[in-house]
């Protein structure tokens, strides 16, 4: 009873097996490549969680009813399902699966004991470690003569789905791959003679087009490349992850390219404004696909991108007809490349959809029209010399006829002039006397200004003197009205003290006496105060002579007179002297050690004033009070030359601005605040010490000078 049991689960399970597995035994009786897609068994796998022993079991296998499955564009695995039986005397078979962008691949093979092998491929693993270093997946059937084994195919990718499985010999596959990479081959080297032509001609004629176009055949090079899976081959065999994204990326970033140069070679800004407007759309889609790749949504911008290039290519079309007939002559050729490019394309989505069958033709046909369109344009942008060769001729021809009309008009003008020369030469003669005397009085009115420039300095520098000095000397007079009041009390102690010392009275009666009248008089405040009070007379002169110190070093009468002198004191110098005008703009020294310099120090002085100055005015501009205002001060120093730099956090000033800085007259101050003349002085101050001075500037971060100066005067 129990056998009898035994036996009947035994043909349950059979029946089952055969009820889930329909697919006939591929028998290979020939040397010969078969193509096995119509002969096997496919399971949906939506869960992606199956693993090899669910899908044995599994009774969701449907029979292939194409030659090349057309699995569509998933987020599901598929496992596929056949039995193969060799016939013939070679003891290893081949299968390959003709799609090199699937991004997991896994086989399993049914071994004698039940269990099975299997082996993962895909783009998600290095090209190294794949048996057959190929991009598609080629694998081993160890398969003796009249042997039968059964086998699983798991496979899942982002993007369309398309499963050409081939079966055959070793030396069958080989050829059959050769001669696909060889057509391939000519594709490629076809694209990069013309992307080395059109670069040739972009340096000949420097026109951008052609380098756009030079970069829409890279792009067009690198998305066929990536989609036949020699990117991952060539390029990056060691990176799993970018072979995976160049899949997606590749043709987003070929339909952006498309467009780009659609949009440049046919002038749409120009010729068709309102439709350029919706190439910068379709445009931007192609730019969130790519934006896609990085998030990792494939499937997503797989999808938007196949819409998008479908809706683009019909709109370029579109673009193309409506320029052409406009008359533009360019827009003809691309529009017979283009429809090339559409058809090619075409017939390929047509394919991908199951419209037309999967043959090498409809597979190659994206290439092809690539091709075709390439070398169309390639055309079409020769014929861009002609046109400019024309225009050349053209405005050559003009040119003559201008210079011809020009020479008879001189020859007539000619008469006329001579007729003129003796007339005017008479006015010349008085208006130069004019002139002559109306430099006299522009000279002297430029004396008068620099002379005013000089008077303003001179303002300010006893403006800014008045107020340093004011300031220690109030200190010093305040403090002799209580020093003068201490000092009376003092000596009125003093002579209350001599009576007591003159009294009959006993010594001790007189200590007490003195001790109470110190008391009084607070004695040990008196003696404090006076020493404050002459401490703080004493610090007031200090400062007054510090000041009248900085006067004389900035002041140098000796001007005129070439002397050594510390470039650091004369900067110190003139900061006493704007050291009322600050507020709070925060000075940071940077002093050198540096040499003495051979120069007329005075003047020099002056320049230093002068920038500081007008540094001053632009924070104050930029911010009220100059609250954060800072300004910068260096002194370095080379072998030969002395440098001082002088950079500000104020407005900053325009490039137009700069150019007419040093010009006599060019103020950006309000009226009534500059002459005009003080970095004009400054510049040629500095060219009499045989030095130069540069400004940098940039609006709304500040300004700096920087002034060299030879350490030996020349």
């Amino acid at each position: 009873m129990k056998l009898q049991i035994r036996i009947l689960l035994l043909l349950v399970t059979c029946m089952l097996g055969l009820n889930t597995k329909a697919a006939p035994t591929i028998v290979y009786t020939n040397k010969s490549i078969m193509t096995i897609g119509g002969t096997v068994d496919i399971l949906q796998d939506t869960s992606n969680k199956l693993t090899i022993a669910d899908v044995v079991n599994a009774k969701g296998f449907k029979l292939s009813t194409q030659a090349v499955p057309n699995l569509g564009v998933s987020t599901s695995s598929f496992w596929l399902h056949f039995t193969v039986q060799n016939e013939t005397d070679e003891p290893v078979l081949l299968l390959e699966v003709a799609h090199p962008t699937l991004d997991e691949v896994e086989f399993y093979t049914r071994m004698a004991d039940g269990n099975f092998d299997v082996i993962k491929l895909g783009e998600y693993k290095p090209f190294k470690e794949r048996l057959f270093q190929h991009q598609d997946y080629v694998i081993e059937l160890p398969i003796g003569k009249g042997e039968t084994r059964e086998y699983y195919l798991r496979v899942k990718s982002g993007e369309q789905v398309m499963m050409p499985l081939h079966l055959g010999e070793p030396r069958s596959i080989t050829r059959s791959i050769m001669e696909r990479d060889l057509v391939f081959g000519v594709f490629f080297g076809l694209l990069l003679v013309m992307l080395l032509y059109n670069l040739f001609i972009y340096f000949t004629v420097r026109d951008n087009i052609y380098l756009y176009y030079v970069l829409y055949i890279l792009v067009t090079m690198l998305n066929q490349g990536a989609l036949q899976g020699y990117t991952f081959r060539y390029l990056w065999p060691d990176s799993p992850g970018m072979a995976m994204a160049s899949v997606y990326l590749f043709p987003a970033l070929a339909g952006f390219a498309a467009m780009l140069f659609a949009k440049v070679f046919l002038n749409t800004k120009l010729n068709t404004p309102r439709l350029n407007k919706g190439l910068n759309f379709l445009m931007g889609i192609f730019l969130v696909c790519m934006m896609l790749v990085f998030f990792k949504m494939y499937n997503a911008s797989f999808g938007i991108m196949q819409l998008n290039t479908m809706i683009g290519s019909l709109y370029v079309l579109y673009i193309s007809v409506v320029i052409s007939r406009l008359g533009y002559r360019p827009a003809k050729f691309f529009l017979l490349a283009w429809t090339a490019l559409l058809v090619g394309a075409t017939i390929f989505v047509l394919k991908d959809f199951g419209v037309l069958p999967y043959t090498n033709l409809t597979a190659s046909t994206l290439e092809l029209g690539s091709a075709l369109e390439v070398v169309l344009l390639s055309f079409a942008l020769a014929d861009k010399i002609n046109i400019f060769r024309k225009e050349k001729e053209e405005s050559q021809q003009q040119a003559l006829l201008a210079l011809e009309e020009n020479s008879r008009i001189v020859r007539e003008q000619n008469i006329i002039l001579e007729a003129k020369v003796n007339e005017r030469t008479a006015e010349l003669k008085e208006s130069n006397n004019e002139l002559s005397k109306t430099l006299v009085e522009l000279k002297e009115a430029e004396m008068q200004l620099v002379e005013s420039e000089k008077m303003a300095s001179l303002g300010q520098l006893t403006a800014g003197i008045a107020h340093e000095i004011n300031n220690p000397i109030n200190f010093v007079t305040s403090n002799v009205k209580p020093l003068k009041r201490d000092f009376e009390m003092i000596m009125d102690m003093l002579g209350q003290i001599e009576g007591i010392s003159l009294s009959d009275e006993n010594t001790e009666q007189k200590q007490e006496k003195i001790s109470a009248l110190k008391e009084e008089f607070d004695y040990d405040y008196l003696k404090t105060e006076i020493d404050y009070l002459l401490n703080g007379i004493s610090e007031g002169s200090s400062r007054t002579a510090e000041i009248v110190k900085g006067l004389r070093i900035f002041s140098r009468l000796d001007e005129d007179d070439l002397k050594k002198a510390n470039i650091n004191e004369g900067i110190d110098s003139t900061l006493v002297i704007v050291n009322n005008i600050l507020d709070k703009i925060e000075i940071v020294k940077a002093y050198g050690e540096i040499p003495q310099v051979e120069c007329f120090p005075g003047k020099l002085n002056q320049v230093f004033l002068n920038i500081v100055t007008n540094a001053i005015h632009a924070i104050k501009k930029h911010v009220p009070h100059g609250e954060g205002g800072k300004i910068t001060i260096t002194t370095s120093h080379t072998d030969d030359s002395v440098q001082i730099s002088i950079a500000d956090n104020g407005t900053g000033m325009d490039e137009n601005t700069k150019k007419k800085l040093f010009e006599p007259f060019f103020t950006t101050k309000d009226v009534g605040e500059g002459t005009g003349l003080g970095l004009s002085i400054a510049y040629n101050t500095i060219k009499k010490h045989n030095g130069t001075i540069e400004v940098n500037s940039e609006i709304g971060v500040g300004t700096e000078f920087i002034i060299e100066i030879p350490i030996i005067h020349q």
